[in-house]
C-alpha cells in the first residue's frame, strides 16, 4: 500500500485505487537483482499481478469507500513534490496517480516471481488542482493527514478481507510465478555455479535438472 496524489477529479481523497499500469520516473534506485553474472529480462507489460489485483477488487465491497479498478501510477523520485508543469504533463500522459513508492518494488517482485499488487491511498489532489481559496497551509496539512488516516483504515480493511479470501480460496496460478522461465538470456550452460549459488532462491528452481 502507499499514499498517492490524485491526477483525476474522480479519484478523490480517501478513495482507494488498484492501479494496473505504472510509469517509472525514478533515476537513482536499483532496478534489478541481476548483474554481469546473469542477464534477465522479465516481461513487464502488466506491472501488477492480474490475479492478485482481481482478488483485491473482488473484496472491494467490504470497505466503505470507492475502490477504483485501474489507473496509471507515475512513480517519481522525490523527495520534493511535483511542479505544476510536471503535474499537468502527467495528466496529459493519461496518468491517474502520482507517488514515490511501487518502484522498484514491482520490478523486483517480478524478478522474484512474486505476485505483487498495489493498494493506493488517495490523500489529496496533486498540484494541478488549485486549493480552495483562503485555506491556510496548516489547515491543508490537517486535511491531508485526516484523509491519510481514513484511507489507511480503509486500506487495512481491504487487505484483511483479501487475506481472508485467499485463505479460504488460494489464488489461481499467475504468470508472475513463472516470470524467469524465459527471461534468463544468458546461456545457462555458461553460468558459473557460484552465480547460481549467490542468487539462491531467485533462480535455483530454474537450474534443477
Amino acid at each position: 500500500s502507499g499514499a498517492v496524489g490524485s491526477l483525476r477529479e474522480e479519484y478523490a481523497p480517501r478513495h482507494l485505487v488498484i492501479p494496473d499500469q505504472v510509469i517509472d520516473n525514478t533515476v537513482r534506485r536499483p532496478q534489478t537483482f541481476f548483474d554481469e553474472g546473469v542477464v534477465a529480462h522479465v516481461e513487464f507489460a502488466e506491472p501488477y499481478c492480474p490475479v492478485l489485483r482481481r482478488r483485491l477488487l473482488d473484496v472491494a465491497g467490504k470497505v466503505d469507500t470507492p475502490v477504483h479498478d485501474g489507473g496509471t501510477y507515475v512513480c517519481m523520485e522525490g523527495p520534493a513534490f511535483s511542479t505544476k508543469a510536471e503535474s499537468n504533463l502527467h495528466r496529459l500522459w493519461g496518468a491517474s496517480l502520482i507517488g514515490m513508492t511501487t518502484m522498484p518494488e514491482a520490478k523486483l517482485a517480478r524478478e522474484a516471481e512474486i505476485s505483487y499488487a498495489l493498494v493506493a491511498l488517495v490523500t489529496d489532489y496533486d498540484c494541478w488542482k488549485p486549493h480552495p481559496p483562503g485555506i491556510t497551509p496548516q489547515k491543508l496539512l490537517e486535511e491531508i493527514i485526516g484523509h491519510l488516516h481514513a484511507a489507511t483504515a480503509n486500506a487495512v480493511s481491504l487487505i484483511k478481507a483479501a487475506v481472508a479470501s485467499i485463505a479460504a480460496k488460494p489464488l489461481d496460478p499467475s504468470p508472475c510465478h513463472d516470470a524467469l522461465k524465459l527471461a534468463i538470456w544468458t546461456d545457462r550452460a555458461k553460468i558459473a555455479p557460484a552465480h547460481i549459488k549467490r542468487f539462491g532462491a531467485l533462480v535455483e528452481r530454474h537450474f534443477r535438472k
